[in-house]
């Protein structure tokens, strides 16, 4: 059942981030990227077996937040995509200071939640801390690597249009594995129940995940691609 959970949840948000471009374009993926970071902070608390390896979850939205800084680097430019890796950061923060302030509060005597906020919203600094960092180092190098390709492929073949496949996998594939590895130390090293072989799973899976969705998102980026085309042609 978790592996065909997994399996739709690729669908629905890759196909919600290309959704969102065709509807908002650029504003549309902004808006997707600041609602995939916040909810791969809370979503990454859960840990599941799927595929036969124990895996937190979040790996799905984070690899869409490569996927979105991938159609802006293709159809927009480097800036495009430098400003969503900075708006993720920006939503990161925010979040990480309002479910601290939760904390403050004194529930109420009739109040039945907050138990279960404090539970889950207590590890939220440590988890954002590192989140905001490792994406912030993973996002910038994707996006630096993505036109590193773009000039190669430009000087080799006279064409950046050529080998979308190769800058969006070339750069998304290196750059995950360092937020992979990254995340996972900074988050849950020391941290008691993740043992050594456990974090070690946890980042082989997390890894595994993305390789596959990295395979998956080159559809869309070229799907990305086509829908900016034809907008372009239509505004001539």
């Amino acid at each position: 059942m978790n592996e065909l959970i997994l399996a739709g949840s690729v669908v629905f948000i890759f196909g919600a981030v290309l959704l969102a471009y065709r509807l908002f374009g650029d504003t549309g993926l902004y808006a997707m990227t600041v609602t995939v970071t916040i909810l791969a902070n809370i979503e990454v608390l859960i840990l599941v077996a799927a595929f036969g390896m124990e895996q937190t979850l979040g790996n799905v939205l984070f690899a869409a937040t490569f996927l979105i800084t991938d159609i802006l680097s293709e159809n927009s430019g480097k800036k495009a995509a430098n400003r969503a890796v900075f708006l993720g950061i920006f939503a990161s923060v925010f979040f990480a200071l309002l479910t601290a302030s939760w904390m403050l509060y004194a529930p109420a005597a009739s109040d039945w939640a907050m138990p279960s906020i404090r539970a889950i919203f207590s590890t939220t600094p440590r988890l954002v801390l590192a989140s905001m960092t490792v994406y912030a180092v993973s996002q910038l190098l994707d996006v630096w690597l993505y036109h590193k390709w773009w000039d190669f492929t430009d000087k080799k073949f006279g064409s950046h249009r050529k080998f979308l496949w190769l800058r969006n996998n070339g750069s998304t594939l290196i750059s995950q594995l360092v937020n992979t590895v990254l995340f996972n130390l900074a988050a849950f090293a020391g941290v008691e129940g993740y043992t050594p072989s456990l974090l070690a799973s946890i980042i082989l899976a997390g890894y595994a995940i993305y390789v596959v969705t990295s395979l998956l998102d080159t559809p869309v980026v070229y799907l990305a691609r086509r829908i900016h085309d034809k907008k372009a042609k239509a505004a001539l």
